[in-house]
């Protein structure tokens, strides 16, 4: 485990080192963005640190209602609602549409947040083999006299991969179900205005389609949202039992999703700039031979079918004052991962200089180049 000793950004201090980072959920590089800093500060000294209330009661402020505004302008929708963490997105969709379904598929490596957030009372839980959509099919066509729901991560965390949510959405079509999709990695990383996995596809504009999301990753804060139309919205915050017993998001960290939300949507060469380190690094490692995924994404998965060449990489990188995790994680992949993602902030030179580590590793020990 990495114990930080500062800021994240594209260096980390450790042990009184400047390590090299490509780990974490930064994409945009807005972690540290003075501007969403000077934000929070400033919330800080006026409201000071919490609301000490739920958003039902008197936890709510002109800075809840502004962040929610700017969120749904930011999507193009009617409404939005925040809350205190993306991980209870999915259980608060799951929850708010229960009366539209009667059974869930899910992906086989769908997020954890997935499962955790599935109601009692539903019974029928089937998973599909990931990614396989003649799978999928088969498991609405086995439920089809239920009404199902789709689940699925847009941009998988571990791997990178992108969803093929238009054929996932035309299954749904034909056999009437819902979908949600879990687009924590994918807001202001795909689409083209960064609006995730939908308008990627361009779906953003359907039907019983749903995201949850997060401003914990991209964004660079904290706390999760969910964009939508105002009927689903009203029944999130009038029925949900989370959300009215939650304390409110406190004035800094609302203040920062305010000003983050605002740069990324200005500042779409963040965006661009993040991609294009994200094309240039994944090209040179399956150059290089090693197994990783072919998405346009900034997580790129370094992968081994041993923990050993795992845990040797991810050393040998940190020997080398560079940060790559190998991840064990709850979603079981059936390979081994060292976990490289990239940031808008890399400089070209940082990533000159972890891909000459991986060269010298990959000189050590030699495997068979894949691509998946």
């Amino acid at each position: 485990m990495v114990t930080l000793e500062g800021g994240v950004g594209n260096y980390i201090k450790l042990k009184n080192k400047d390590y090299s980072y490509f780990a974490g959920n930064d994409y945009l590089g807005l972690a540290n963005h003075p501007d969403i800093i000077e934000s929070a500060a400033l919330a800080l000294k006026k409201y000071g640190v919490n609301f000490s209330a739920s958003r039902q009661t008197t936890g709510t402020s002109q800075l809840h209602l502004e962040l929610e505004n700017q969120l749904s302008v930011f999507k193009n929708t009617e409404s939005a609602v925040v809350f205190a963490s993306g991980y209870v997105g999915n259980m608060l969709l799951l929850h708010a549409l229960s009366d539209q379904y009667t059974a869930i598929v899910a992906d086989s490596l769908a997020h954890p947040s997935i499962l955790d957030g599935i109601p009692r009372n539903i019974s029928s839980i089937d998973f599909y083999e990931h990614l396989n959509l003649k799978h999928l099919e088969k498991l609405l066509e086995k439920s089809k006299t239920q009404r199902s729901l789709i689940i699925t991560d847009g941009i998988f965390a571990l791997t990178g991969e992108i969803a093929p949510l238009d054929k996932i959405y035309l299954l749904a079509r034909k056999y009437n179900a819902i979908v949600i999709v879990d687009d924590a990695h994918a807001t202001g990383v795909i689409g083209k205005n960064g609006k995730g996995t939908p308008e990627h596809f361009n779906l953003d504009k359907e039907d019983n389609l749903f995201q949850s999301e997060t401003m914990s990753k991209a964004l660079g804060v904290y706390g999760g949202f969910i964009t939508a139309g105002n009927w689903i919205v009203k029944k999130i915050r009038e029925k949900s039992t989370f959300y009215g017993a939650s304390t409110a998001l406190p004035p800094p960290i609302v203040a920062a999703g305010i000003a983050a939300v605002r740069i990324a949507g200005r500042q779409p060469g963040l965006r661009d700039k993040m991609q294009q380190n994200a094309r240039f690094i994944r090209n040179r490692v399956m150059e290089l031979g090693f197994m990783t995924t072919d998405s346009p994404t900034p997580i790129i998965p370094v992968m081994f079918d041993n923990a050993q060449s795992a845990k040797s990489l991810s050393a040998f990188l940190e020997e080398n004052l560079i940060i790559a995790p190998s991840i064990d994680y709850p979603v079981k992949t059936g390979n081994f991962i060292v976990r490289v993602t990239v940031s808008a902030n890399h400089s070209r030179d940082q990533i000159e200089n972890l891909l000459l580590k991986l060269e010298k590793w990959k000189a050590r020990f030699q495997s068979r180049r894949s691509v998946i």
